[in-house]
């Protein structure tokens, strides 16, 4: 392991799907580190992020003095993860690596299971923190996490929220730990210009039954019935996308439209308000991204979103509950001034304490004591 005091850090970091918040976390740290006069490179999925991945990786490969790999790293555990781990081993050994930080439940176990003499950190970003561990697939995921803890040198949670789960159904580690919770840029709080055909609401994120898009629908099914119709924009895209394009169209919906994946920025001219009907997150970038633009967020209660609403965490309704999510969509919709005052509210809040700079700084901060702690050990 490299000594603590050296001045410049080479720092590999290993993900495998280049999309979402876990992608946005790891280009926010790499812009930083870069910035800081670190060599730092990337290690990810060769098969996922298409388009828009190539063309963000192709924008940072100036600043990647270690590069950008990658290697097919399949989603679930099956016999790819064989080959998938010896050509990782074969990267990380060659890149001379002074820090190996992994993210996400895959990232993380091939950042850990490399046997190289340098720091081993790990972020969750949910990953198996989101699995039921009375389910047989929870078991073993979460199993694997006990087993990987002596390989961990530092782990960084993005909320208190991911830290407590993690300490409930894996363990408290021994390896020095740290919430760094993720941060936005000054540039993403000037405000967003709505477009001309603006809807109601707007949702943006992965389609799938864990963002809550059905309770959505549902709850946008019943204000309809109410006599309140709303229109909708939702913008992503995901496996459960068919689904609920089929359930939109059952529920009578004609002013929902699913215009597929495209920039947050873009997404939030879609819409007056967002919607965040997250069953489980950790701490949703897009939550962030979406205060700081000035734009009116109604969320769940949900993993870390109280931790960014702070003393405003009563406004969050419960997941899974249509009834209740229609409620607050059309009071939302039914008081603009009061919804833009504490979008407002929200966008001061996340300027003061949730900044990207503080972030990376954090980061290189742990990276720092745990190498100490093992050097003086």
């Amino acid at each position: 392991m490299s000594p603590a005091g050296a001045k410049t850090l080479a720092i590999l970091h290993v993900f495998r799907a280049p999309v979402g918040g876990l992608f946005r976390h790891v280009v926010d740290l790499v812009r930083g580190q870069a910035a800081a006069g670190h060599r730092v490179g990337i290690l990810a999925d060769a098969s996922t992020g298409g388009a828009r991945a190539e063309a963000t990786l192709a924008e940072l490969s100036p600043l990647l003095a270690l590069g950008v790999t990658r290697v097919a790293m399949s989603r679930h555990l099956g016999l790819r993860d064989v080959t998938a781990v010896r050509r990782v081993t074969h990267v990380i050994t060659a890149s001379g690596a002074d820090v190996i930080h992994g993210h996400g439940a895959k990232g993380g176990a091939y950042a850990r299971l490399v046997g190289a003499r340098a720091l081993r950190a790990y972020t969750p970003h949910g990953g198996s923190l989101h699995f039921d561990p009375r389910s047989p697939i929870g078991f073993v995921y979460l199993t694997l996490e006990r087993a990987l803890l002596p390989r961990t040198d530092l782990i960084l949670f993005e909320s208190a929220y991911a830290r407590d789960v993690y300490h409930a159904r894996i363990g408290t580690p021994a390896a020095p730990e740290r919430v760094i919770r993720n941060g936005v840029a000054t540039a993403e709080f000037a405000p967003v210009t709505p477009a001309a055909d603006v809807s109601d609401v707007v949702f943006v994120g992965e389609l799938r039954r864990l963002k809550g898009v059905d309770v959505l629908i549902e709850a946008l099914g019943l204000l309809g019935v109410s006599g309140r119709p709303v229109s909708a924009t939702i913008v992503g895209s995901g496996p459960e996308a068919a689904e609920f394009q089929a359930l939109a169209r059952a529920r009578g919906l004609a002013k929902v439209t699913f215009p597929g994946a495209m920039p947050a920025r873009d997404a939030f001219a879609r819409g007056r308000v967002l919607i965040v009907p997250s069953r489980a997150e950790s701490l949703p970038y897009i939550v962030l991204e979406a205060a700081a633009a000035g734009l009116p967020v109604l969320a769940t209660n949900v993993g870390g979103i109280p931790e960014i609403f702070g003393p405003h965490s009563n406004r969050l309704v419960p997941p899974g509950d249509a009834a209740k999510l229609a409620e607050a969509i059309r009071a939302a919709l039914a008081d603009p001034a009061a919804t833009r005052a504490g979008a407002q509210t929200l966008r001061e809040r996340v300027r003061v304490s949730f900044s990207a700079e503080a972030m990376v700084d954090g980061v290189l901060a742990a990276y720092r004591t745990a190498a100490e702690r093992y050097v003086v050990g």
